[in-house]
């Protein structure tokens, strides 16, 4: 059985929903970020950066979200075009987009403070941050528009639950600062969204960690039942 070291709302949602979609057994760790949890020797031996998720499975503990994401689909032949198949290098490179660009700035915008140096420069700072994640959102509206196979909440890749996430999150953080982001200019993501959030796995995963009805494109803040979102 697969163990979630997860936090509520964190980026160790994407997993929770990917192990749902999979139907695979699997229990949860709370990592308590209230207590810097994640601080912990405990921890530090699964994830040497203390980031959340980490996911035991039987080839030892996994960190990074998208690395996660690709060991899943690939142990179980699923939510995502397998190796040799035709869109497989296409599917890739727009999940590390994902990851590696729009998740990185958003973690930027999101706590703009801790990066912008000097206080005066957190407000241009942001500023630059929100107009690089908006060209970025673009391309991804571009690429749910023209429907790939992989790209679809009928039959939903780990890159759809991944998107939708993020969504979420855009909304919501950061706190105060969230009012730009519109997911009504972006249509094929928000039907994407939409049509995900009623998905079984995604209200398995919302009453888990207390997220509400519509956590993708009406989202409130997280009342988890242990643990703290933020």
């Amino acid at each position: 059985m697969y163990v979630l070291h997860y936090a509520p709302d964190n980026a160790s949602l994407v997993i929770r929903l990917a192990l749902e979609e999979l139907a695979q057994p699997y229990r949860t760790r709370l990592v308590d970020r209230a207590r810097r949890q994640q601080d912990s020797a405990a921890y530090r031996r699964l994830h040497p950066n203390g980031l959340i998720p980490v996911l035991e499975t039987p080839d030892g503990p996994i960190f990074e979200t998208a690395a996660i994401l690709l060991w899943l689909s690939e142990r179980h032949g699923a939510l995502a075009p397998q190796p040799g198949k035709p869109q497989r290098g296409a599917f890739l490179k727009w999940l590390f987009f994902t990851s590696n660009t729009l998740h990185a700035d958003m973690r930027l915008l999101f706590y703009p403070e801790r990066h912008a140096g000097a206080a005066g420069c957190v407000a241009p700072f942001f500023a630059a941050t929100r107009a690089r994640v908006s060209r970025h959102l673009g391309l991804l509206e571009d690429t749910a528009r023209d429907r790939p196979g992989w790209f679809s909440a009928r039959d939903p890749s780990v890159l759809t639950l991944y998107a939708c996430c993020l969504l979420r999150w855009l909304a919501l953080y950061p706190e105060g600062r969230a009012g730009w982001f519109d997911l009504a200019r972006l249509p094929a993501l928000r039907a994407l969204a939409a049509a995900t959030e009623q998905r079984p796995s995604t209200r398995a995963a919302a009453l888990a960690e207390g997220l509400g009805d519509r956590i993708f494109t009406r989202p409130e803040l997280a009342r988890p039942r242990e643990g703290s979102a933020t």
